[in-house]
């Protein structure tokens, strides 16, 4: 089941033991975990192993028996997760919905894309269209049937740039040259994403909101540290940096 502990040499001579919590993630939550990984450590007194992916990617290596300890999904595929046992019944909390927005490179104009039109025509104007995985990535599940749904999906077939996920569709837009790109994922991985600018969220007829949520997996040998974790990522304290990376409030935070 992988790594839960590392033996070290203290500087006393004492040996020690180092217990990691293993962490699945859609790349949603990355931004949020990153700033919050010194403070989740000396909480629990662990240190944090993260993996972050697209969500249907994260889903198959939990049930493929990846190391996990904490599990950040879709609120949905949480929901399933608890039903068939794999994740800690009474454990999962909400950090928020994240909306899915549009991207350009920093430094160059903003287009227009409030409304059905707008979008279809700053897309059709792009020269290179990034994006998540298509079909396990939530954000490029849903992209699909936004350019579908445009009634350009075979028009700009040869523009379509799709990386594993969010993140790393973003990573890579900003680092090609080319300054007539566009981008689409979930604000969250837009706005950590250094050289990129959000530009707004799709049009209200396009519009989608995911709501994240955080559980323990129920396989996990720290299940008290992994708790700890998701209540510290879900603390009222905490709304603010939740906020800032591009959650949306929860008006509701019982135990799923």
């Amino acid at each position: 089941m992988g790594r839960r502990h590392q033996i070290c040499q203290h500087q006393t001579g004492l040996i020690v033991l180092t217990r990691f919590i293993h962490l699945l993630s859609g790349g949603a939550a990355q931004g949020l975990v990153n700033a919050l990984k010194p403070a989740i450590e000396k909480a629990t007194d662990t240190q944090l192993s993260c993996t972050f992916g697209a969500v249907g990617l994260m889903k198959q290596k939990l049930l493929e028996g990846a190391p996990s300890d904490v599990v950040i999904l879709t609120a949905a595929l949480i929901e399933q997760l608890t039903s068939s046992g794999h994740v800690l019944a009474g454990s999962a909390r909400h950090l928020g919905p994240v909306k899915t927005g549009v991207a350009v490179k920093h430094g160059t104009p903003h287009p227009k894309v409030d409304t059905a039109e707008q979008l279809k025509a700053a897309m059709l104007a792009a020269t290179g269209i990034y994006f998540p995985d298509p079909q396990l990535a939530t954000a490029g599940i849903h992209f699909m049937k936004v350019l579908n749904g445009l009634g350009i999906a075979e028009t700009v077939a040869g523009q379509l740039r799709p990386y594993p996920n969010g993140n790393t569709a973003m990573n890579a837009m900003a680092a090609c040259e080319d300054p007539h790109v566009i981008g689409c994922t979930q604000v969250t991985e837009i706005l950590i994403t250094q050289g990129i600018d959000l530009v707004a969220n799709l049009p209200l007829e396009f519009e989608l909101a995911t709501m994240y949520t955080a559980g323990v997996r129920s396989t996990s040998t720290c299940a008290a540290q992994a708790q700890a974790m998701i209540d510290l990522l879900t603390s009222s304290e905490q709304a603010e940096l939740r906020a800032k990376g591009g959650f949306l409030p929860v008006a509701s935070n019982d135990f799923i």
